[in-house]
C-alpha cells in the first residue's frame, strides 16, 4: 500500500466531513422573531455574480474568473470570501496537472488570506458560521495541497486545523440539495475507504458510520437539484461511476454533458474522450482527442502534456483496431513522448503504447527495434502488470 494513497484518502475524507459540517452551517440560526445575521454567502446578487465567476474558472477563462473575483476583493476587502475564490481558481490550475507546482505559491497565499480574514470575523463573533466554513476550507484544501507535496507535517497541522473549525461548524439545521453535496461524499467514502485499505479501520472508528447507497444517491440528488453544487457533484459522479461503480455508459452522459457545457475545460474534455473509448465509441473518442491535440499544439490553457498522453494513446488504438498501423505508430510514439515528459514510465498508457510499438516494428521485420520496445515494458513494470505479461509472451513466443 502507498502512504500516499493512505494520506490522500484521510484527507478526502476530511474534506468531505468539512464540507458536511461547514456548508450545513453556513444558513444562521433564525425566527420569526429574528433577523437574519447577513452572510455574505446569502446575498442572492452576489450569489449570481459569484456562479458567473465560477462558471468562467470551470471553462478555464482564468482571467475573467479572476477578474470577477478581484472586483469581490475591492468590495469586500475584509471578507474571507474573494480571497477562498482566487485559491479556488488557482487549486483548478493544479487539478489539471497535478504535477506542475508553479500554482502553489499563490494558491496556499491566498488559503492564507482566508484563513487571516475568517480568524477576525471569528474573534468578532465565535459563532459565526460562515467564517468557520470558510476557515475549514481553506485549512482543507491546503491539507489537500500539501499531501499531494509529500509535505506530511505541514498536511498534518493543516488537517487538524480543518477538523477543529469543523468542531466550530456542527449543528441541527436540515441540509438542503445546494448544501448536501459534503453529507453525500462522507456517507460514499467513510464506507469505501476502510473496505479499500483495512488498516485504516481503526481511524474510521473516531467518524460516524457513513451509508454508502445513500451517498450515491444524494450525489444523484445534487446532480440533478442543485444549482451551486451541480457541477461538483456531477464531477464526483463521473469518477464515481467511471471506476468504483463500474457504470461507464453513466459516467459518459455525465462528462458529455461537462464538455458540452465547459468546452475550454481540458480535465473535463480528456474524461470525456476516455470514457468514450471506454464504452467502445473509438472513432468519436478519435475525433475528440485529435481536437485536444490540436489544442496543445496551439498552446490552450491547461491543455498539456496529461491530456496529451491520453488522447495520442486513443487516437493510436483507434487507427490501430481499424487496421491502420502506419497511422497508429506516430501516435503511440506521441504517447511515450508525454509520458516521458511527465516522468510517468509506469502507467497503463505508456506501457502499451510501448508494447504496440513493440509489436507493430515486429510485424515490419525490425526485431532488433522491437525487442528493444518490449524489453523496456518489463523494465518499467512490476511482472504481475498486464503489459509485462504480455510482453514477455511476445517476447518468449518470437525468440527475441
Amino acid at each position: 500500500m502507498k502512504y500516499t494513497q493512505i494520506a490522500l484518502s484521510l484527507l478526502l475524507l476530511i474534506n468531505c466531513v468539512v464540507l458536511t459540517e461547514a456548508q450545513a452551517q453556513m444558513e444562521p440560526v433564525t425566527d420569526m422573531n429574528k433577523k437574519e445575521s447577513g452572510y455574505l454567502l446569502l446575498d442572492k446578487g452576489l450569489q449570481f455574480r459569484i456562479t458567473d465567476a465560477i462558471n468562467s474558472m470551470y471553462n478555464f477563462d482564468f482571467e475573467n474568473a479572476e477578474r470577477g473575483f478581484q472586483v469581490m476583493r475591492y468590495t469586500y476587502p475584509e471578507h474571507p470570501l474573494p480571497y477562498f475564490l482566487m485559491g479556488l481558481s488557482q487549486w483548478w490550475k493544479i487539478v489539471v496537472a497535478v504535477d506542475n507546482r508553479s500554482h502553489d505559491a499563490r494558491m496556499l497565499k491566498y488559503m492564507d488570506l482566508t484563513i487571516e480574514k475568517a480568524e477576525k470575523l471569528i474573534e468578532e463573533n465565535p459563532e459565526n458560521k460562515e467564517a468557520a466554513f470558510f476557515l475549514a476550507g481553506a485549512y482543507g484544501f491546503q491539507g489537500r495541497l500539501h499531501s499531494e507535496r509529500k509535505n506530511w507535517t505541514s498536511s498534518t497541522f493543516a488537517s487538524k486545523n480543518a477538523l477543529k473549525y469543523l468542531e466550530l461548524s456542527r449543528g441541527e439545521e436540515e441540509l438542503n440539495p445546494e448544501l448536501l453535496l459534503g453529507d453525500a461524499l462522507f456517507n460514499y467514502f467513510s464506507v469505501w475507504i476502510p473496505e479499500n485499505y483495512p488498516l485504516l479501520k481503526p481511524i474510521m472508528l473516531l467518524f460516524p458510520k457513513g451509508d454508502q447507497k445513500l451517498g450515491l444517491k444524494q450525489l444523484e440528488e445534487v446532480a440533478e437539484s442543485s444549482f451551486y453544487a451541480r457541477i461538483e457533484a456531477q464531477y464526483f459522479l463521473f469518477r464515481l461511476y467511471a471506476t468504483e461503480e463500474k457504470k461507464p455508459f453513466k459516467a459518459l452522459e455525465i462528462t458529455s454533458y461537462l464538455h458540452g457545457k465547459y468546452p475550454n475545460n481540458p480535465y473535463f474534455h480528456r474524461h470525456f474522450a476516455r470514457q468514450l473509448y471506454a464504452v467502445g465509441r473509438g472513432v468519436e473518442a478519435k475525433n475528440v482527442s485529435l481536437e485536444i491535440l490540436k489544442r496543445i499544439k496551439e498552446g490552450w490553457t491547461g491543455y498539456e502534456a496529461t491530456s496529451g498522453r491520453y488522447a495520442a494513446f486513443f487516437v493510436a488504438q483507434s487507427y490501430d483496431r481499424m487496421g491502420q498501423p502506419e497511422r497508429a505508430m506516430p501516435y503511440y510514439l506521441q504517447s511515450i513522448s508525454f509520458g516521458d515528459e511527465l516522468e510517468a514510465q509506469e502507467s497503463g498508457y505508456y506501457l502499451f503504447s510501448l508494447l504496440q510499438v513493440g509489436k507493430i516494428l515486429f510485424k515490419k521485420g525490425n526485431k532488433k527495434e522491437a525487442k528493444r520496445y518490449l524489453v523496456t515494458v518489463k523494465d518499467n513494470s512490476k511482472r504481475r502488470h498486464p503489459a509485462n505479461k504480455e510482453a514477455r509472451e511476445f517476447l518468449k513466443k518470437n525468440k527475441l
